[in-house]
């Protein structure tokens, strides 16, 4: 018999992607999210009897835990920043939601923690300092509930947030913005596709018994460039399925932020040992984007 998973952020770009990729092996999935989430990347799953959605904000934690035996938890809910949130707010989400979380794993003896963590050094932002400090926390408790913490280089691909990076370039080119102030974009970065860091996961979840109380796994291609490189790409490609766009990155417009981290060096030889690689490359990743971008303009035009 399968086995049932918890996954935080389950409407969320990542969550919302392992929630598909477990339902597809037939485990029992508990997705938790916020009673306002949109539910638009899990429309195709709403109705699957194997789905189980609990909200955050106005059911008890607590009871997803004592409706289901839960084997593993994981959990990919964060909050970044980018709307302006306090510090509070950041910090309930990042670190306090995450520890209720991590109590109730131990408390139902789920036998393993998966934490969503970042690259990023703790200095950058607000997010990345939440992100270390509850890591910290992961590292103190470890014991009887293993606990896995998953870094994902810069991930990307179809139905990501338009406040996210790659969703402000592709929003920008469909409205035909003369110019996009960017960076000089000498910063490298792995540009790590979706379906592969799902997989990753999923890796990581089928050999649990291989690992120690507290593991760590970097999630990237192990090819990092110039984010230069990958915006000149995204927007050359994005032409060629709309002609009429002239569109012009402008490098250099905007400054680095304080503390940005100017190079990666992803080590994912561990993962590689579980049988894991990554099989899409940036161009690649870029065209499934724009196809499905184009795909989205047929069926309006048609409508």
């Amino acid at each position: 018999m399968k086995e049932t998973v918890l996954i935080s952020g389950a409407t969320g770009f990542l969550g919302s992607s392992l929630v598909k990729r477990f339902l597809q092996e037939n485990y029992t999935v508990i997705g938790i999210k916020r009673k306002k989430s949109n539910l638009e990347r899990l429309k195709n799953e709403l109705n699957n009897k194997s789905l189980y959605l609990y909200n955050s904000d106005s059911d008890s934690l607590e009871k997803a835990f004592s409706n289901h035996n839960i084997d593993a938890v994981i959990h990919t809910a964060c909050c970044y920043g980018r709307a302006g949130e306090s510090f509070v707010s950041i910090a309930n989400t990042n670190i306090l939601f995450g520890l209720e979380l991590l109590e109730l794993t131990k408390k139902y003896y789920s036998r393993v923690f998966i934490n969503t963590d970042t690259l990023l050094p703790k200095n950058v932002s607000t997010y990345a300092l939440s992100k270390k400090q509850f890591t910290e926390w992961l590292k103190q408790t470890a014991g009887d509930t293993k606990i896995v913490n998953i870094k994902p280089e810069h991930l990307y691909g179809i139905g990501d947030d338009d406040t996210k990076f790659i969703g402000m370039l592709l929003t920008k080119l469909k409205q035909h913005t003369d110019i996009i102030p960017l960076t000089k974009g000498t910063q490298f970065r792995d540009f790590i596709y979706i379906t592969d860091v799902t997989e990753a996961y999923m890796a990581v979840y089928k050999n649990i018994s291989l690992f120690d109380v507290f593991t760590e796994f970097e999630v990237g291609t192990g090819n990092s460039i110039p984010v230069r490189m990958f915006v000149d790409e995204f927007i050359k490609q994005y032409k060629l399925s709309d002609p009429e766009c002239k569109t012009q990155a402008g490098f250099g417009l905007i400054s680095y932020r304080e503390n940005e981290l100017m190079n990666v060096n992803i080590k994912i030889n561990p993962l590689r040992q579980l049988g894991w690689e990554a099989a899409v490359n940036y161009k690649d990743g870029i065209k499934k984007i724009i196809n499905a971008q184009s795909h989205k303009k047929v069926i309006y035009n048609g409508f």
